[in-house]
């Protein structure tokens, strides 16, 4: 029988032991199941390597999208398959592939699924202590998105209250008490392009806002290869500019102030002072210089096949 490691994070807003049993009797159906209480995203992460390395068929990750994030990162590029049980505030990655956000449906699904692979971004930092080597699984950046994340982890029982009322009320504080006046002290350097810039966003694949279940598209059509954004400034006015073309148009090229890098092979960002960054809602430090590539295939997933 095909085996299954089960990583529960039961700090997950949706987390509860009604869903819990549900989904192991669920997942009892089609594998041998192991549950696992990992402390932490350190502990995660290396239950899934460890897992991937004991020739585990599927890790499954039972929580919000950080706990998907860390073990994505343990999965990357082995032979066992990435689960997905969302019981998250927000759920991205599981809107993303079309899993159904119902803890017991989505067991079902996975149990009855086939693996796919997807593709990943992968991030190279350096910073005065140490390097650091990530992939995000939908979205990184650097500047104002990532000062967001900081601002909600600060506010936790709001993020599970308020969801994503909450994050927008956050990034609009941030552009009117810090982004308005902020200088570009980012540099991009993207094939053979050079932008400064006060923040940058990297999509992997269409994503989820703090607008909840309506995605923003940096293009109208996204390919296989991550797409960024560079804002020069974040003027009040010129950030209700690009959600608005980000959510109505399905694409914010053409904004003043807005480069667009699509499905770019190698993008670097200097930052300095360095600056925090964050990948799939995950503050994950501060750095001096970020280097993303696209990471194809690196991923398998129990998710339904791309339409």
């Amino acid at each position: 029988m095909k085996t299954l490691l089960l990583i529960a994070n039961p700090s997950a807003s949706g987390f509860t032991g009604a869903a819990l049993r549900d989904v192991e009797a669920t997942l009892g159906e089609g594998y041998e199941v192991t549950t696992a209480w990992p402390n932490g995203p350190a502990e995660s992460r290396q239950a899934a390597a460890d897992a991937a390395a004991e020739g585990y068929s599927v890790v499954a990750a039972m929580g919000g999208d950080g706990v998907i994030h860390h073990v994505a990162n343990g999965l990357a590029f082995t032979g066992t398959s990435l689960g997905i049980i969302p019981t998250g505030t927000t759920n991205v990655v599981a809107r993303l592939l079309g899993i159904p956000l119902k803890p017991k449906k989505a067991a079902s699904r996975l149990v009855a699924g086939q693996p796919r692979t997807m593709n990943l971004a992968h991030i190279a930092t350096e910073n005065p202590l140490a390097a650091r080597s990530e992939y995000a699984v939908f979205s990184l950046g650097m500047g104002i998105d990532a000062d967001v994340v900081a601002v909600s982890d600060r506010r936790p029982t709001s993020k599970y209250h308020f969801s994503s009322l909450t994050f927008l009320s956050i990034a609009a504080g941030q552009v009117v008490r810090k982004y308005h006046s902020r200088p570009a002290d980012m540099l991009i350097e993207c094939e053979g392009d050079r932008v400064h810039a006060t923040s940058v966003l990297v999509q992997v694949h269409d994503l989820y806002t703090y607008w909840g279940r309506v995605p923003l598209r940096l293009t109208k059509d996204h390919g296989d290869g991550p797409t960024a954004l560079a804002m020069e400034s974040l003027s009040v006015q010129r950030t209700l500019g690009l959600a608005a073309r980000g959510l109505m148009q399905g694409r914010t090229e053409g904004q003043r102030g807005g480069h667009v890098f699509h499905e770019f092979q190698k993008l670097i960002v200097h930052a300095e002072p360095s600056a925090a960054f964050q990948a799939d809602g995950e503050l994950l430090g501060q750095a001096d210089s970020v280097e993303i590539t696209p990471a194809y295939d690196a991923l398998s997933v129990i998710a339904p096949q791309r339409s």
